[in-house]
């Protein structure tokens, strides 16, 4: 039935047209903003998933910067505790080189104090940030310092924060207020001879006038020192050179934990945005042939709906 008030043609091309141009509508925002979803309208399931995935990587950035952190202080203790190593070696090579007969054990001291010297400074100087793990002015024992290392996110939701941790009191060269806290101020025992016997003796290197202080002998050399005395000297240092390695090694596996999670949570982030684009970004060669077919469709969409309109027009040759 042809009819003058309802042109059902024209409605057809006309919601058709319509159609067309929603979706060139939606391919257009795809292409200007480079993603297929967008906002939570374009897909619920996958705007959720990559909301939270972009807020954990914030997170995982903010735990880059804090192992970044954690490496400089780490990097600083160790840079003290190595230069540290060197001195109390050379230490050992003078108490050595007092040993030899004739030696002026009062010029060695001169250089023994020097040396002592350089190591306050060492362990005052390795500080980053305000924290210092060599030295500790403070009436608080040194203890552990806990560095974050990862965000986790479990199955059920639920977040969790990891910490690479390293325990000060194993690394802490001076202590001013225990001296039995500090490597080179606490005491260390050395067996020398005694008469037809051995003895047991106490030194420490650094007096750091600590409120308690170290109840044996500071290792100095005087005219009268003797050749026991010496050697008990060297055999304390010795000690002191074992525990400072010790230390050095576990700032070391320390600062290799710290780079290698550094390298990695780096990793998990470039992984994650791989993964969100997976699930969000468009396609820019797919949409890119969308908008050429659409825009076909609705040049052919506006020619039929310009053909269904002429069609009310074709009534009027009925009654001519």
């Amino acid at each position: 039935m042809t009819s003058l008030m309802t042109n059902n043609s024209a409605i057809a091309a006309l919601n058709t047209l319509r159609g067309i141009n929603s979706k060139m509508e939606e391919t257009q925002n795809h292409i200007s903003s480079g993603y297929r979803v967008d906002n939570a309208s374009d897909n619920a399931a996958y705007w959720s998933i990559a909301t939270t995935m972009r807020s954990d990587n914030a997170a995982l950035s903010t735990v880059q910067d804090a192992l970044g952190l954690g490496a400089a202080k780490a990097d600083t203790a160790y840079t003290g505790m190595d230069s540290a190593i060197n001195v109390v070696t050379e230490i050992k090579s003078k108490l050595v080189a007092a040993r030899e007969p004739g030696v002026d054990k009062d010029k060695i001291n001169s250089e023994l104090t020097e040396l002592k010297s350089q190591l306050s400074s060492i362990a005052e100087s390795a500080s980053f940030s305000g924290e210092n793990w060599l030295y500790n002015d403070t009436t608080t024992a040194p203890g552990t310092k806990e560095m974050v290392a990862s965000f986790t996110r479990g199955s059920d939701g639920s977040v969790s924060l990891q910490t690479i941790s390293f325990d000060t009191s194993k690394s802490v060269l001076v202590d001013t207020d225990d001296a039995d806290q500090g490597l080179l101020t606490k005491d260390y025992t050395a067996t020398i001879p005694s008469g037809t016997g051995t003895t047991t003796v106490q030194y420490f290197l650094i007096d750091a006038s600590s409120t308690t202080s170290a109840a044996g002998s500071e290792v100095e050399l005087y005219t009268t020192t003797t050749d026991d005395q010496v050697e008990g000297m060297i055999s304390a240092v010795d000690s002191m050179l074992s525990d400072m390695t010790d230390a050095a090694s576990t700032l070391g596996a320390t600062k290799s934990r710290i780079d290698m999670q550094t390298e990695f949570v780096s990793d998990l982030m470039d992984v994650i945005d791989t993964g969100v684009g997976r699930l969000v970004d468009a396609d820019m060669n797919e949409e890119s042939t969308k908008l050429k077919a659409l825009q076909t469709q609705q040049q052919l969409g506006i020619q039929a709906l310009s053909i269904a309109n002429s069609d009310s027009g074709n009534v009027l040759s009925l009654f001519r």
